[in-house]
């Protein structure tokens, strides 16, 4: 039986592509670069490497946030100040959200069942105004984000903090349910939590094996129905 649902945030429950895509299409044509596709791809292709990195600890979150966009500029060949241009993405970012199809829904019925927990690697300032924007708040008994814990998932500190913070927690009554393997799914793996991928592309999971598998998080309290 669970009790215990941590929930991810972003392109599990709201739509972080496309808020991706309107801040930073924003921030470098403000910065005077043009968000052509080519542009849009390269920055993806840089930011995912940089996350990666800060998942397995090469990376501060302050370098990620602030490296990603020096290196844009430089394979681009322009002088823009990165500190300032990642001031501008994250306000960009934290204004505004988008829901995935039903995971507003989905998440009403979930906290009316179950003591829900947000689990985020999100910058917090960027993370409380989504939230806010999407008056996510009355539906999670408490938010987790990494920033603010001094922990990034998937580490098994991460968890154990959460953990720690949740009166009367059960790990064998607990899971985690988010779109990254890397992220979410390793880490309830080494926090010793049953997991569930988001995988709405039917993309193959590799060597980290999720426990349950849904295209999306409307899916969730069927599964859970289940167990």
């Amino acid at each position: 039986m669970i009790e215990f649902l941590f929930l991810d945030l972003d392109d599990t429950i709201l739509d972080f592509h496309k808020a991706e895509r309107i801040a930073l299409s924003k921030t470098i044509r403000d910065f005077g670069i043009e968000p052509a596709e080519d542009v849009l791809r390269l920055y993806h292709e840089i930011n995912r490497w940089h996350w990666e990195q800060l998942e397995k600890g090469a990376l501060t979150r302050e370098e990620v946030l602030v490296n990603r966009f020096g290196v844009l500029f430089k394979r681009l060949g322009k002088e823009v100040d990165a500190h300032d241009c990642a001031r501008a993405y994250e306000k960009n970012l934290s204004i505004g959200h988008w829901f995935l199809p039903g995971a507003e829904e989905a998440v009403d019925r979930l906290h009316k069942k179950y003591r829900l927990f947000l689990a985020s690697n999100g910058t917090a300032s960027v993370q409380k105004g989504r939230m806010t924007s999407a008056n996510l708040y009355r539906f999670f008994e408490t938010v987790f984000v990494s920033q603010e814990i001094g922990h990034n998932k998937p580490s098994k500190e991460y968890f154990d903090a959460c953990f720690a913070a949740i009166p009367g927690f059960d790990r064998e009554k607990a899971m985690i349910v988010g779109d990254s393997l890397t992220s979410d799914i390793k880490g309830g793996i080494n926090a010793g939590i049953r997991t569930v991928w988001v995988n709405p592309e039917h993309k193959p999971c590799g060597e980290i094996k999720p426990d349950y598998e849904i295209e999306a998080l409307s899916q969730l309290e069927e599964l859970l129905d289940r167990l």
